[in-house]
């Protein structure tokens, strides 16, 4: 063929970068495989049985099976798939492509797949999976690809297994190069690789892996969407059982006995990381008495507020306004029940945060935190020496427009740095009288005061120093990343090891309780009112925690006030399904993880929220606590919950937040408010 027609390899090239061929004679077809990690496989169709004029050109036509977006994979007959054009549910398989339209082709059955005219090439990165050679061994599964909303059968039989990195193996992106960089010490470290056929991808958090026990199927993710369909329930165990093993291993560089997995999570915590002695009863103790709805209603945009300059963050307040922080200073908001309602006021900086009417020329704050009854507002702002941790804090009276005091971060004398500042408690800028707030850095939890302890009244232009009047400076290890506050301002820390530590509010200085990681570093924290319930954001999925126990003595406590040990209940882990995982043709990081926002004892959050790339996805928080919800019917180990609702942007989303519950609608729901980096979107349930 190529010999006959070589102006056809020609129009390969320039049409497709890369391809791999197979040639079919009778009748004349060509299939065409783009390097695109298994991405697209096409059928070339020519309009006659003699070899084509190089002036035809032929049509191009996807192939694949559909199947249903999130639920099963609705054709697994012998004779679905690629090759089953006739019957009418295969003429849907066949999609048009930018340069052609869909042709008939041939039944085959599943045998075709072994003679050299059927032979099916796809990739990962610049490694070739053939058909052929892929079903040689025992253990194979039938391999879908998740292309346009629709799932594609990409192999009828290709074999898989779990194997070690090797010297071929350095083809890396910028994650694998920064997930590479973040193993110091073991550079030489073989890793577990995921080999479906001949293509391989590193074993981590980043493959999304997500088993469907019912199904005997396995969807993940590896530059593409993916799925896995096993013939036998041992093989689907096997690739279960063994894909935790190789994690276990790629992330703490030890095997995977039973005496390492005590040596990393610890004896008491052995069970909450498997999920194998997970106690729902604890769970159910924790909930509260008022029902949340079983469903999340449908989303409805209600109020849309742009802005002229690029947003940074979203201060919420809880009473009459909320204000966006962007290059150019503060939009004023005012908080209504459809959502955030643009005032037209804008408060603008200069230099060193100053307020100046009409000037740009200014450092922007990267959070503004809101004080006093929300009459005075915090800024935090990176360092003028470009470091991202802040030397100091700004105090901004919002009535007046005016900057009344400038802080420096100080401890005996000596400046140092914070990552971030929070409320003394989850309600406390609700609250007139506050005159503290609490500080972080990578290795340092405190406590820090307004008021001069000299009483003298501090002038703009020499800054004070705060004072330091709690906390601890540990010497290492501690790895801090974030930090929020309950209702009676204990306090949650994640860290970049993925340890959530709980204190108490006497204590900074040792941790009630400290979760062990999971092996994905922590991102974002919060915490409820009554400080039942931790949420914890990794780049991969969410980590939700109940904190309440029985002590010896049967009383009910959380882990802030006491240290949790023994029996307790296992977290659930909040997933992004496969195709959510990776939209826009990438892996979309989870950040900003939060609860509804309730100030006010007795209450229980109702939704949780996260954003992602150019999505906001809600979760219902009484689904998620329900031991008996249909996601963990099937699961075992640890159990996830893949059942929620997705607000999707044109851009990528800085902030997904609730406003608070005062301001219900007709629903009897508060306002979800999504803000882009050009845009503020109010959505009422």
């Amino acid at each position: 063929m190529a010999a006959t027609c070589p102006s056809w390899r020609h129009w390969f090239r320039s049409a497709v970068s890369d391809f791999e061929i197979g040639f079919s004679w009778c009748p004349l077809r060509i299939r065409i495989t783009c390097d695109d990690l298994f991405n697209r496989v096409w059928l070339c169709s020519f309009s006659n049985t003699c070899a084509p004029a190089p002036q035809a050109l032929p049509r191009l036509t996807r192939m694949g099976t559909t199947a249903s977006r999130d639920g099963r994979l609705e054709s697994d007959s012998e004779d679905d798939g690629l090759d089953s054009p006739q019957s009418p549910s295969s003429e849907r398989s066949f999609h048009d492509s930018e340069v052609g339209t869909p042709a008939p082709a041939p039944r085959r059955d599943s045998s075709d797949f072994s003679t050299p005219d059927a032979t099916i090439s796809l990739r990962m990165g610049s490694l070739t999976l053939d058909g052929p050679a892929s079903v040689s061994g025992l253990r194979k599964a039938k391999l879908y690809q998740y292309i346009q909303g629709k799932w594609l059968t990409a192999a009828k039989s290709v074999g898989w297994q779990f194997v070690k990195e090797e010297d071929g193996d350095d083809e890396e992106d910028e994650e694998d190069e920064e997930w590479r960089s973040s193993t110091v010490g073991h550079k030489n470290y073989s890793f577990w690789m995921f080999e479906v056929g001949g293509a391989r991808a590193r074993v981590d958090d980043r493959l999304q892996m997500h088993f469907y026990e019912d199904q005997m199927r396995v969807d993940f993710v590896a530059k593409g969407v993916w799925a896995l369909k096993f013939p036998i329930k041992e093989q689907f165990r096997a690739c279960s059982i063994e894909y935790e093993d190789a994690k276990f291993e790629n992330t703490y560089f030890l095997e995977p006995t039973e005496a390492n997995k005590v040596k990393v999570f610890g004896k008491d915590f052995l069970g909450w990381v498997s999920g194998k002695e997970e106690d729902d009863s604890v769970w159910m103790d924790a909930e509260d008495v008022i029902p949340t709805p079983s469903k999340t209603k449908e989303l409805r945009e209600t109020l849309k507020t742009p802005s002229k300059t690029a947003i940074q963050s979203l201060a919420m307040g809880g009473m009459d306004h909320s204000f966006l922080v962007n290059d150019y200073g503060l939009d004023v908001l005012t908080n209504r029940s459809t959502g955030l309602e643009g005032t037209g006021i804008t408060i603008r900086f200069q230099d060193g945060g100053r307020p100046v009417i009409g000037s740009s020329a200014f450092r922007t704050p990267k959070k503004g935190m809101l004080i006093r009854g929300e009459s005075n507002m915090m800024l935090i702002s990176p360092s003028k020496d470009g470091k991202a941790n802040a030397g100091g804090v700004s105090q901004l009276d919002i009535g007046t427009g005016k900057m009344v005091a400038e802080w420096k971060f100080e401890k005996d004398g000596t400046p140092i740095s914070m990552m971030d500042v929070t409320n003394d408690s989850k309600g406390a800028q609700l609250y007139s009288n506050g005159s503290t707030f609490l500080g972080l850095d990578n290795n340092r939890l405190c406590r820090w005061d307004m008021r001069d302890s000299q009483g003298i009244v501090q002038q703009l232009a020499s800054p004070a120093a705060l004072t330091w009047t709690e906390g601890h400076q540990f010497s290492r290890g501690t790895n801090f990343s974030c930090f929020a506050t309950s209702g009676d301002g204990s306090v949650v820390v994640g860290s970049k090891d993925g340890k959530v530590r709980l204190y108490s509010t006497t204590s900074m200085r040792m941790a009630k309780t400290a979760f062990p990681g999971l092996g994905s570093p922590i991102t974002h924290v919060d915490v409820t009112y009554d400080g039942k319930w931790v949420l914890a954001t990794t780049d991969t999925y969410l980590i939700l925690i109940s904190t309440v126990f029985r002590d010896k003595d049967g009383r009910m406590k959380t882990g802030f006030s006491g240290r949790m040990g023994g029996k307790i209940g296992a977290p659930r882990l909040l997933k992004l399904r496969a195709f959510d995982a990776h939209r826009d043709g990438k892996q979309q990081k989870l950040h900003g993880g939060k609860f509804s926002w309730v100030t006010e004892e007795g209450k229980q959050e109702r939704y949780l929220v996260v954003s992602a790339g150019t999505f906001t996805v809600v979760w219902n928080f009484d689904i998620v606590k329900d031991s008996t919800h249909d996601c963990y019917k099937h699961q075992t180990g640890l159990k996830s919950c893949y059942c929620y609702e997705v607000v999707a942007k044109p851009e990528s989303i800085v902030q997904s937040t609730f406003m608070h519950e005062k301001f219900l609608d007709d629903s009897g729901e508060a306002p979800l408010v999504v803000a882009t980096r050009q845009e503020l979107s109010s959505f009422n349930l």
